[in-house]
């Protein structure tokens, strides 16, 4: 039947369209009539109708319309009609076609320029109510399919068209409700409702002051009666003569006082009622109300459970706790200040201390080179002479020459013949004959330079390395954190010598006395012990030492530990030297920024020229020297990137525990 009932209304509303459309239309073609031969003025003449002949002599006169004295109004120029009665026209043509807005702004342009035709004002009307009407429909459709922001359009558009439309009003309340309703509720929450409320009274505000000496009762009546409230006492508040005097205070300030002052607590009944009892462990027990909790611990563990259960149960004394490790939760109950003690320290606990994730880049690059070029010459020559060289030779093998002699193989005045056989045979040896030598002079005087050895050299040897380490480290603040890069060495810090054999100083060990258990002992110290050193590593290489502290301004501190150790390549006693280098800062950088905090480089250089004094020291003639130069550059650049984890106001992160409210006992 709904359905019916809807074509049926649509039946109407276009029936009803239909039926003001064609009133329109009719009467703006009436009104086109009328503007195309508008009536003259009065006193002036009008030619009649074709076919038709005024009498001679007579002209027709048309007397304008009388005003009503006292309501005169300005009448729009013709232009201003004709021009209205299209702008009207035009508007009924778009009021046809269902384009209500566009309507309207014709019929108001219409009726501007002619303000003596109420029709225009009421045909705007008319268009203005189908537009509002045609947009609320709209928006119901795009809220049906689920397009908030084409209904709330659509709505707007309405509302600018009849701001006083109560309808308008209420379709954009429903799309607001709509709005909330389909809001995603959070994971983890920390706290999932409460069914019921604990009491609270409600003292009248203001600042009291008090100076009364009474019972007990009647005076807990009137601290409570000068803030609106009624006391109700149990049997164990007893009348006392008792004085309180107080002055200018609040009625939290008065209830804690009056609570000393006679040691008693109250529990509200209503918003204007409490009950008041002595306070003792039996009272609280009976009288205070307690609150019923279940605390979700869904990211511990089930020793981590069970912690939190004896910490609820010894430090916050809840006896009736109980623990689902089913469900991961453990439900309290306790009074409402207790509750929110625990709930506070629990979740201090759970958020723990801020933590960075280090970034920790360290580059190493190194570049040894080694270049020998150039001549040596000869440093070094021998000058000798050729005849006191042979006879030095033959006299010095006097009995091969006389075997070469007699058996025919030189004669005796060829000494050089002799001196060739000999060399030939290997049977004479001598330096200077070892290499060439240079003839100079004649005869007995003939002598010979032997010039040492040359030598060119052309020799480069070059090496570069880069070493890339990245290492991460994640730390909590303040946490210390350490990074080793390189070896450990060992050094020997002691030793034990072998003891020596020969004990004969010893006065009687070695005698014809000696005994069997002296014996044993002799023969166990004679033995040979091995030797043991003692050995210490020490770290060589980087040692990088960071300790973070994450600030509230997303800023991270960094204080800095740096050594470098390496061997100096001496020793003392055959220790290796070391040598140290430390770098201690602060540095404070931007959370996610990349930034050098440390740069170290070493450059050496060594040269050394071997040549002729003097000839090596001529401009020009040096470069023929020969050279051996080493360079050696090493350099060390460490990059640190910080990113915060969990920042000290941990934003945008689930929480680890959800608390849920039972109820109030």
């Amino acid at each position: 039947m709904k359905p019916r009932q809807q074509a049926g209304a649509r039946t109407g509303s276009t029936a009803r369209l239909c039926s003001a459309g064609l009133a329109l239309v009719l009467f703006a073609g009436t009104l086109l009539a009328q503007t195309v031969n508008p009536a003259a003025p009065a006193g002036q003449t009008t030619p009649a109708p074709a076919g038709q002949s005024a009498p001679a002599g007579e002209t027709t006169t048309v007397a304008a319309p009388s005003t009503p004295p006292g309501n005169e109004t300005a009448q729009p120029r013709a232009s201003d009609r004709r021009r209205a009665a299209k702008l009207y026209l035009a508007a009924t043509k778009l009021f046809l076609d269902s384009r209500f807005e566009e309507a309207v702004k014709g019929f108001e342009q219409a009726a501007a320029l002619d303000p003596t035709h109420a029709d225009y004002r009421l045909a705007a009307g008319v268009a203005r109510g189908h537009a509002v009407t045609a947009l609320i429909q709209e928006a119901a459709k795009d809220r049906l399919l689920g397009s908030e922001a084409a209904s709330r359009a659509a709505l707007e558009r309405a509302r600018a068209l009849d701001p006083t439309n109560i309808e308008i009003s209420q379709h954009l309340d429903e799309l607001a409700d709509d709005q909330v309703r389909s809001q995603p509720q959070p994971l983890y929450e920390q706290s999932g409702g409460t069914p019921a409320g604990p009491v609270q009274l409600r003292p009248a505000p203001g600042l009291r002051s008090f100076h009364l000496r009474t019972d007990l009762q009647q005076l807990i009546q009137q601290v409570f009666r000068g803030y609106g409230l009624t006391a109700m006492f149990d049997t164990s508040v007893h009348r006392v003569l008792t004085r309180f005097d107080v002055d200018d205070v609040s009625f939290d300030e008065a209830i804690r006082v009056l609570g000393l002052a006679t040691n008693t607590f109250f529990v509200p009944l209503d918003t204007h009622r409490a009950l008041v009892a002595a306070d003792t462990p039996t009272n609280r027990n009976q009288f205070m109300r307690r609150d019923v909790e279940t605390v979700y611990l869904n990211g511990l563990s089930d020793d981590e459970l069970n912690e939190v259960l004896q910490v609820a149960k010894t430090i916050f004394n809840l006896p009736q706790s109980t623990l689902s490790l089913s469900s991961r939760a453990i439900t309290l109950r306790a009074p409402q200040r207790t509750l929110e003690a625990f709930n506070a320290t629990l979740q201090s606990l759970l958020e723990g201390r801020s933590q960075v994730l280090l970034d920790v880049r360290i580059i190493q690059m190194a570049h040894m080179s080694t270049r020998n070029t150039g001549a040596q010459l000869p440093q070094t020559f021998t000058a000798f002479n050729v005849y006191a060289e042979e006879q030095s030779i033959l006299n010095a093998n006097a009995s091969l020459v006389q075997q070469i002699i007699s058996s025919g193989l030189a004669s005796p005045n060829d000494p050089l013949a002799i001196l060739g056989i000999l060399i030939a045979s290997g049977q004479v040896s001598s330096s200077l004959l070892s290499s060439g030598f240079a003839l100079f002079g004649g005869g007995i005087t003939q002598s010979a330079v032997e010039l040492g050895t040359a030598t060119v050299n052309l020799n480069l040897n070059s090496s570069d390395s880069r070493e890339l380490d990245q290492v991460q480290l994640r730390l909590e603040d303040g946490e210390k954190g350490q990074l080793k890069l390189g070896e450990k060495y060992p050094i020997q810090t002691s030793s034990y010598s072998s003891l020596s054999g020969s004990l004969g100083s010893i006065p009687g060990l070695t005698g014809a006395g000696t005994s069997g258990s002296l014996g044993s002992l002799l023969s166990s110290l004679t033995s040979t012990v091995p030797n043991i050193p003692m050995v210490q590593y020490e770290d060589l290489g980087l040692t990088l030492t960071v300790t973070p502290k994450a600030m509230r301004n997303d800023d991270v501190a960094l204080t800095l530990e740096m050594k470098i150790n390496a061997l100096a390549g001496t020793s003392i006693d055959g220790n290796p030297v070391l040598d140290n280098r430390e770098y201690d800062a602060v540095v404070t950088l931007k959370e996610g920024e990349a930034t050098v905090v440390a740069t170290e480089m070493d450059k050496s250089q060594t040269q050394a020229i071997s040549g002729t004094p003097g000839l090596s020291e001529i401009p020009g003639l040096n470069n023929i020297t020969s050279k051996n130069v080493q360079k050696n550059y090493a350099t060390l650049v460490i990059v640190m990137t910080p990113h915060v984890v969990r920042g000290p106001q941990a934003a945008g992160h689930s929480a680890m525990m959800r608390v849920e409210k039972g109820g109030t006992q």
